[in-house]
């Protein structure tokens, strides 16, 4: 093994130990190389240390999402609060999940029906 294959092996070591697994996915988008993918907090980081592993591209999105979720109000009830906000980051990540699910559903009714038949059943 050469230096750059040892380093770009312990890179890789490095990254399965922090994620916790050794063949990580994305939880949304099912993407499995471990070079993109991270833990994402479900409610925010300030609000819970829960983490599911995603894709840089699907952390984004449910990452820019938490953004408009509402304040903490100091009178409000704090485990109410973190349960309202786990929730809200439940629901954008399988807001995602469902257009996948949908993607794929079409996709495989396209490539179900026979390449010579036009007509619809």
């Amino acid at each position: 093994m050469t230096n750059d294959e040892l380093r770009k092996e312990v890179r890789k070591q490095f990254r399965l130990e922090r994620l916790g697994s050794n063949h990580p996915r994305c939880g949304v988008c099912g993407e499995g190389d471990d070079r993109c993918l991270e833990d994402h907090h479900i409610a925010g980081r300030r609000w819970d240390d829960a983490t599911v592993i995603i894709c840089r591209n699907c952390h984004r999105k449910v990452s820019d999402d938490q953004k408009d979720y509402p304040v903490f109000n100091p009178n409000a009830d704090p485990l109410l609060d973190r349960i309202g906000h786990f929730l809200l980051g439940l629901a954008d990540m399988l807001r995602l999940i469902v257009e996948k699910l949908v993607a794929f559903g079409h996709a495989l009714i396209e490539r179900a029906a026979p390449a010579s038949v036009g007509s619809k059943a």
